[in-house]
C-alpha cells in the first residue's frame, strides 16, 4: 500500500484501488490520477477501482482522466470502476457518455464486478477454443451425419 497527499493505493493480484481523498478531481490534480493510472498499467493491471466517494467537485479534466483510464483499462478486458454516490458527480459522469464506463455505489460492489468481469472473460475464452476443437457448425461428415 502507497500513499499520496491525494490518494491512497492498495494493489493485490487481481486489481488495484485508488481511493482519492480530496474533495475534487479537477485541473490542479488530475494529472496525479492519471500518473497513477499509467504506473498501474506498466504494473500489468488491467483492473483499477478509483473510489471517489469523497468527491463533490468534478472538472472536464477528471472527466478527461476518468475517460483515460477507462479506455487503457477496457482496451485490455479489464474494468474501470468508478465508486461514488455524489449524484453531482455520477451526472456529469453520465454526461460525458464514457463507453465501458462502470459506476457503482461501494467499493465492494466494484470488486465484485471485477471478478466477474475476469469470469466472463475467462469463459469466453474457453468458449471459443471448444468450438473450433468439435468443429462448431460446419462439419467434415458429409450430408448423411
Amino acid at each position: 500500500m502507497s500513499t499520496n497527499a491525494l490518494f491512497q493505493l492498495d494493489q493485490n493480484e487481481s486489481y488495484a484501488l485508488i481511493d482519492w481523498k480530496g474533495e475534487n478531481l479537477v485541473q490542479s490534480n488530475y494529472e496525479e490520477l492519471e500518473n497513477v493510472v499509467r504506473l498501474l498499467f506498466k504494473k500489468e493491471y488491467t483492473n483499477m477501482i478509483l473510489n471517489i466517494s469523497k468527491v463533490t467537485e468534478l472538472d472536464g479534466y477528471g472527466v478527461s482522466a476518468i475517460r483515460k483510464g477507462t479506455k487503457i483499462c477496457s482496451n485490455e478486458s479489464g474494468l474501470f470502476v468508478v465508486v461514488s454516490k455524489e449524484e453531482s458527480v455520477v451526472e456529469r459522469l453520465d454526461q460525458a457518455k464514457i463507453e465501458n464506463l462502470t459506476i457503482l455505489n461501494t467499493v465492494r460492489e466494484g470488486v465484485d464486478a471485477i471478478y466477474l468481469n475476469d469470469l466472463e472473460n475467462d469463459f469466453g475464452d474457453g468458449e471459443g477454443e471448444e468450438e473450433n476443437e468439435f468443429g462448431g457448425e460446419s462439419s467434415d461428415y458429409g450430408d448423411d451425419y
